[in-house]
């Protein structure tokens, strides 16, 4: 996939994620309005903000490992040489790519049952809340399959495998906190 391809699908979860989250405040605030000023309430907005708080949590997931955002084991891999590194960035991959497959494969075993049951107050069917899981099982597993073959092909640059690293240092680009 082309880099602007990627930039415009980052983009648009971006733009997802704004829209979520913006809606789980109007609905919350809106309901605190209601209730303390006017003794009433809408029916629907405790379970629709927490529908969104989960699809918010896990498009984030997506878009936060697209970035090399999660939580890494730095202070073992800096000991490490450039082939001990690609070895770790090989190994953690593939043990990624394996949890996203056993996520997908969950979300589809339960997706009968998710599919049956409804939310008790919108009556929205329940895989519309956990067929999340598909997405971002999908996801992860794509962008953990793409690292996987660069690493497996030769293809990873020195930036990538710093970055990997956890050196900021010049010629990385440092993408800590959604620049």
């Amino acid at each position: 996939m082309t880099d602007w391809a990627v930039a415009a699908i980052t983009r648009l979860l971006e733009w997802i994620l704004i829209g979520l989250l913006a809606g789980m405040a109007a609905m919350v605030l809106l309901n605190v309005v209601l209730r303390y000023g006017f003794n009433s309430g809408l029916t629907f907005s405790e379970e629709m903000s927490r529908y969104f708080f989960v699809w918010l949590t896990f498009i984030g997931a997506v878009l936060t490992f697209g970035e090399h955002g999660h939580i890494g084991v730095e202070t073992l891999v800096r000991r490490f040489g450039r082939s001990g590194r690609l070895i770790c960035m090989a190994i953690s991959n593939a043990i990624i790519l394996i949890c996203s497959g056993v996520m997908f494969w969950g979300t589809w075993i339960q997706h009968d049952i998710n599919a049956s049951m409804t939310a008790a107050v919108v009556g929205l069917s329940m895989i519309w809340v956990f067929g999340v899981g598909y997405f971002t099982a999908l996801g992860i597993g794509v962008i953990a399959t793409i690292r996987l073959f660069r690493i497996l092909t030769g293809r990873t640059t020195e930036a990538e495998v710093a970055h990997f690293a956890g050196e900021w240092g010049d010629g990385v680009v440092q993408n800590r906190g959604g620049e």
